[in-house]
C-alpha cells in the first residue's frame, strides 16, 4: 500500500495460488493493512515532529511560514524520507544477503 512510497511496507509475500496469482485470507490482508497504516502513521507523526522543532520559529509573529521556515521544512522531509529509503534498502539487502 503506502511501503513503497514512504520506504517501509516490508511484508511477506503472499504464496502463489493455483493460475499464479497470489492470494492473502482477508483477515491477515486486513491486519496487514492496519500494520502498515499504524506505521505510516508513526512516521508521520515523528517527521512532523522532528521537522517542526527543528524548522519553526517559536514565537508565531506571522499566521503564515515564513520563506525560511518553508525551505527548511522541505529539505527537512526530503532528507527523512531520503534516510528512511536508504535504511530500507540496506536493511532489505541484510535480511536477503542472511536468508541465502
Amino acid at each position: 500500500m503506502f511501503g513503497g512510497a514512504f520506504g517501509g511496507g516490508s511484508q511477506q509475500p503472499a504464496q502463489p495460488a493455483m493460475g499464479g496469482q497470489a492470494q492473502m485470507d482477508p483477515n491477515a490482508q486486513m491486519m496487514a493493512a492496519e500494520q502498515e497504516m499504524e506505521m505510516v502513521t508513526t512516521m508521520f507523526e515523528h517527521l512532523n515532529d522532528l521537522c517542526y522543532k527543528k524548522c519553526l520559529i517559536q514565537r508565531y509573529s506571522d499566521e503564515e511560514l515564513t520563506k525560511a521556515e518553508s525551505v527548511c521544512i522541505d529539505r527537512c522531509a526530503a532528507k527523512y524520507f531520503q534516510v528512511n529509503r536508504e535504511v530500507s534498502d540496506k536493511l532489505a539487502k541484510m535480511t536477503q544477503a542472511n536468508s541465502l
